[in-house]
């Protein structure tokens, strides 16, 4: 009992700890300097017998890694007081020098460069010269050399359009879709009415529409369309042989020879040769 009434009055067992403050060096570790013989202990990776020099743990190929520890740097770093990056000078004056006056930057001379020279003038002026020849344009060009101004920008130079005060640039911006005439039919309505009006235009059109009578051909017409028939003249045959009968008919009776003749005729476009007695075309 004399402990439990103990451990209850104890203030200290129930307080709540404080965070530990922690400082830069110890959440951002500056970088590992290279081992040197007095950082070596018995039992490390780097412990070595006979002469030991602090050259040989800055070579790479030498040093090995500790175990559970990052690879050591062969790179020696100056001391703690070393201040990385660019230092800068306050040789401004600071605000007030800054609010008492302006440094304005001053603009360094150009050099300046070389005239493109005019050929279509000098060409122009060679052939007012009567010079045509290679070498006569050569020493005239060096005679007359014309170069192209740089105040000469009429080319270049254009006015600028007029345009109104209140314009607005760019492009307008797309007009919003109509849902209420989508969802009440609208368009349906204007298409209908529109073929309802056509159609009222044509019965109109129709109606006023002059019908003119039967039309009669005249003379002029009748002989327009009129074809003069051709008379065929009968072959030529030699006299003596006109009153010749065949010695050879292969047909019974004429009929029989008018329907053999009609067959050839009906077969004639799928046969081949020149008189279309041959093999069938199609298999």
């Amino acid at each position: 009992m004399p402990e439990t009434q103990s451990s209850r009055q104890d203030p200290r067992r129930w307080k709540k700890k404080q965070p530990v403050c922690r400082t830069v060096s110890q959440i951002c570790p500056p970088p590992r300097r290279p081992l040197t013989v007095a950082d070596i202990r018995p039992g490390m990776e780097n412990e070595r017998l006979g002469v030991v020099r602090d050259s040989m743990f800055q070579n790479p190929l030498i040093v090995k890694a500790e175990l559970g520890k990052p690879r050591e740097r062969s790179c020696s770093l100056p001391g703690i007081d070393f201040n990385y990056g660019l230092y800068t000078r306050g040789l401004d004056g600071g605000v007030p020098e800054a609010i008492g006056h302006w440094n304005v930057f001053k603009q360094q001379p150009t050099c300046p460069h070389e005239l493109t020279r005019n050929y279509t003038a000098m060409n122009r002026g060679a052939v007012k010269a009567g010079l045509v020849t290679a070498r006569e344009n050569f020493l005239y060009r060096q005679l007359n050399d014309i170069r192209i101004s740089d105040q000469d920008d009429r080319r270049v130079k254009k006015e600028l359009p007029s345009l109104p005060p209140n314009m607005t640039f760019g492009t307008p911006a797309r007009p919003s879709t109509p849902f209420f005439d989508l969802l009440q039919h609208r368009y349906q309505q204007l298409w209908v009415q529109e073929q309802k009006a056509t159609q009222k235009a044509i019965k109109l059109e129709k109606k006023h529409k002059v019908i003119l009578g039967k039309l009669y051909e005249t003379r002029s017409s009748q002989l327009r369309k009129y074809k003069p028939p051709v008379k065929l003249d009968a072959l030529w045959h030699m006299p003596h042989f006109q009153k010749v009968h065949p010695h050879l008919d292969t047909f019974p009776t004429e009929a029989d020879r008018q329907r053999a003749f009609r067959a050839h005729q009906e077969e004639h476009a799928v046969r081949q040769g020149t008189l279309r007695m041959g093999n069938y075309t199609h298999p």
